[in-house]
């Protein structure tokens, strides 16, 4: 018998209580299932199967060139861990931005084919129509706004979005957009604290920032980045909890000089 029989599980309209309640919403990214199972065990809310990936996973740049199937093998197997928590994914670059139809189809199979319980994507006027359209088909879309890594090259730096106020109108302008074409959710990045509240304050549904302050109504972060795997990622907004990079690093280190030194096995370590 599971030991999550007794627990509900979280969905979409959980969160919209969380957020009416004022209860703040606990969101980390997962790409396998040993992770998502500890992750689903701590309670967490949301994973988030990231594009990130593709930076933590694959060693690439950028989140671009990560592919919906790629996507899709990540999501199955968060998917195969999680008793309990809401699990989105992301829809990479270059599977929605053509067309709503192109959207609505790259959407229709991540949930097909992976079993997740909605998906995310970037950006503000241009995605609406894509939005609409996913939403009318019955599949939950959050939202990304603030810096989007998707469009990284058209930025061409990670600084914080919208600190100008046409900048600041222009997001405030596009969440609204969002939630009226049907968003559950919204994420907010790397954007002043202050844009951040006004955000959440003036939104029905949760906002989940990373980076974007207090005041939102959840907080993500990427789980190599919270969890001290990867060491030369250090922006203002991450808290490390652990570690692991040195911990890991220690313990391989141990473990080489065991087998070097004939420690490992010992006799109580054989058949």
């Amino acid at each position: 018998m599971s030991v999550h029989s007794d627990v509900k599980r979280v969905t979409t309209h959980t969160l919209q209580s969380m957020k009416d309640k004022g209860e703040k919403i606990s969101m980390l990214t997962a790409y396998d299932y040993s992770m998502a199972r500890i992750f689903d065990d701590a309670g967490i809310d949301v994973i988030l199967v990231g594009d990130s990936a593709s930076n933590v996973m694959a060693g690439h740049e950028t989140t671009l060139p990560i592919t919906l199937d790629q996507m899709i093998y990540h999501a199955q197997s968060v998917i195969r861990a999680c008793q309990r928590c809401l699990v989105i994914a992301d829809l990479p670059f270059g599977s929605y931005q053509g067309n709503s139809k192109e959207a609505l189809n790259s959407a229709i199979r991540i949930m097909k084919e992976s079993g997740a319980h909605g998906v995310k994507l970037e950006g503000g006027e241009e995605v609406v129509e894509s939005v609409k359209r996913i939403v009318g088909a019955g599949v939950p879309v959050m939202g990304h706004l603030g810096l989007t890594p998707q469009s990284i090259y058209k930025f061409g730096t990670y600084a914080v979005r919208a600190k100008e106020e046409e900048e600041a109108e222009i997001l405030l302008h596009s969440a609204d957009l969002l939630q009226a074409a049907g968003c559950f959710s919204l994420v907010l990045e790397k954007i002043p604290a202050t844009l951040g509240k006004t955000v959440a304050e003036n939104m029905k549904i949760p906002v989940i920032g990373i980076g974007a302050g207090r005041h939102v109504d959840g907080q993500v972060l990427v789980m190599h980045d919270m969890l001290g795997i990867t060491k030369d990622f250090s922006p203002r907004f991450l808290r490390r909890y652990l570690d692991l990079y040195g911990e890991i690093l220690g313990a391989t280190r141990n473990y080489i000089k065991d087998v070097k030194d004939k420690d490992f096995p010992n006799d109580r370590e054989q058949y």
